[in-house]
């Protein structure tokens, strides 16, 4: 038993005395955990990490060999052709589709297959294309305005605008006050 929590003894309880936290509890949004949005410029969304192009070449000329290396076992269980044909009909076949991967027709992504977990830099390039469609079909921009983080919330941005209008306004009323001369306006009342 350790800082007077739970039973003083397990004795009759029909337990073994082990005390748990209580993980149920939710925490108030008061306390800045869970609020919808956040007006300060410190919280900003992760960023995206992009793919890398070298790793996403080196994969798809990877993709490429293996095809070729199927035609050429293919060819030799058949048997009609020599070695030299053999090599001639898988070079031509590696040509037309490295020539393909660098006109950019080729790919993983444009196929419809499904990437797995592990190919990250996969996944991301995926996700970039996916934001940037998105992104064109709502009709945003790609970049932020003046002024503005590129990650703040839309309602963050409302908030800072509306208090930058506000400001001027109130300096606005404020130089209309003293424009009289630097004199003060008097009042019925003073």
């Amino acid at each position: 038993m350790s800082s007077n929590v739970g039973l003083s003894t397990p004795r009759g309880s029909g337990t073994s005395g082990y005390v748990q936290r209580n993980l149920s509890t939710l925490k108030p949004r008061a306390a800045g955990y869970g609020q919808p949005y956040s007006l300060n410029d410190s919280a900003r969304p992760p960023k995206i990490r992009k793919p890398d192009e070298d790793i996403l070449k080196h994969d798809r000329l990877r993709e490429i060999e293996v095809k070729v290396m199927e035609l050429q076992d293919k060819l030799e269980d058949v048997g009609e052709l020599d070695e030299e044909e053999i090599e001639e009909e898988c070079e031509k076949l590696r040509t037309k589709m490295v020539g393909e991967m660098e006109r950019g027709r080729g790919g993983k992504g444009e196929k419809g297959g499904r990437t797995k977990s592990y190919q990250v830099h996969e996944l991301a390039e995926a996700k970039a294309r996916e934001s940037e469609k998105m992104r064109r079909a709502l009709g945003l921009k790609g970049g932020a305005k003046d002024g503005e983080e590129e990650g703040d919330h839309p309602m963050a941005r409302q908030e800072r605008r509306k208090r930058a209008a506000d400001l001027q306004r109130v300096t606005r009323e404020g130089e209309d006050e003293r424009g009289n001369g630097g004199r003060r306006r008097k009042y019925e009342d003073d």
